[in-house]
């Protein structure tokens, strides 16, 4: 005989507890830490990036499957990873976004399984892929496990290298195996002040090289947007990042069979631009600025610049004519009069290989005295 606990009523209510300790899977401090820093959850993370309620979540019910140390005492709910697909500007994308409040966002064999899962996804519909990354790396509890859950994301962002959009959004202080994936990704957008990508950090490199150095020296936002070159795009907080994100997946189609998406341009096609006329000086050892130009050429003036800080001598970013996205590239003679270095031709170059991939026309504006001589060019 059928009881009270066996009826569809006590079922469903039994999913709504479910449901409501899966969205609360962190513990009250770390979420209130998390807070105090000024960040988003994972989850609002994901639903602040998608179109209003969009966001569809995927294994919300998946734990991590450890027994050794005590894990089995812990086991929350969607393990420390939020993954489904939802809508941006109205077409379909693939999200995952790590939750740092969930044992640090530490990937485990089940973590992993769920990213690959939405990256499989991704690859079999032609969605673009964003991942949310917040994780102190792999969880030590599973060993050996943990490593072959990145290995299997590492071939998937391979695999999925020129066939889709792939782009990392870095914020929080990523560590270890957590930054890897992100820095193989067709574009990598940090966050000021919270964000933070190396291999090892402050206190490993002191402790085996004697070398002081802070989290933001080491692996802030400012250091590989304008160093390393790791980072395309940073922003001053998490909202303009997740805004970034969106508007530079307005520029991208959704593989490389489609087309880019086309916006009904307001700026109409005949349309001069007298400016132009007096922008470059008539003594050529007098600078200008290339940018002047791009905006003077292309739709309502609008241009995205990435890897803006990373050699400035030559200028990336993508643009709009006639409705249809561009790439742009162009000698910058403000810095280093235009000339072409290491950094600024592995930076086009690697502008001019993803605008290839993904069949975006490229528009170039040409103004380089050659290339920059002496020992470091020649030896680097």
């Amino acid at each position: 005989m059928a009881t009270t606990e066996d009826g569809t009523g006590a079922k469903l209510e039994r999913l709504r507890e479910l449901r409501e300790e899966a969205l609360h899977a962190g513990s009250p401090a770390a979420i209130e830490r998390h807070r105090a820093a000024g960040k988003l959850l994972a989850r609002e993370r994901a639903e602040r990036l998608l179109d209003p309620g969009s966001f569809f979540e995927l294994d919300r019910y998946v734990r991590h499957r450890t027994a050794e140390f005590g894990m089995l005492e812990r086991r929350p709910y969607g393990d420390a990873v939020v993954t489904g697909y939802g809508t941006v500007f109205g077409r379909r994308v693939f999200v995952f976004s790590q939750d740092f409040t969930v044992f640090g966002g530490s990937l485990s064999e089940v973590f992993a399984e769920k990213i690959c899962k939405v990256m499989d996804l991704a690859a079999k519909y032609g969605c673009p892929l964003i991942g949310i990354n917040d994780s102190g790396g792999a969880r030590i509890q599973e060993g050996v496990v943990s490593l072959a859950g990145y290995a299997e994301i590492f071939w998937r962002n391979v695999q999925c290298s020129g066939v889709i959009p792939q782009l990392s959004l870095v914020m929080g202080p990523c560590a270890g195996g957590a930054v890897y994936s992100p820095a193989i990704t067709d574009f990598v957008l940090m966050v000021e002040g919270s964000s933070y990508m190396f291999i090892t950090g402050p206190d490993v490199v002191k402790t085996v090289t004697g070398e002081e150095v802070s989290f933001e020296e080491l692996g802030g936002a400012a250091t590989h947007a304008a160093r390393s070159g790791v980072a395309q795009l940073i922003a001053p907080d998490e909202e303009s990042c997740l805004d970034d994100a969106r508007l530079l997946l307005s520029y991208l189609p959704q593989n490389n069979l489609e087309p880019a998406p086309y916006a009904p341009p307001t700026d109409p096609v005949d349309r001069e631009s007298p400016e132009l006329d007096g922008l470059v000086p008539d003594s050529p050892n007098k600078p200008y600025d290339i940018k002047s130009a791009i905006t003077g050429v292309v739709d309502d003036g609008l241009f995205l610049e990435v890897h803006e800080r990373f050699a400035p001598n030559i200028v990336c970013g993508f643009a709009r004519l006639g409705g249809h996205s561009v790439g742009v590239v162009g000698n910058q003679p403000r810095s280093l009069a235009g000339v072409l270095d290491i950094d600024s031709s592995v930076k086009a170059a690697r502008f001019v290989r993803t605008c290839d991939a993904f069949n975006i026309p490229l528009v170039t504006f040409v103004d380089v005295p050659g290339f920059l001589p002496g020992t470091a060019q020649e030896w680097g």
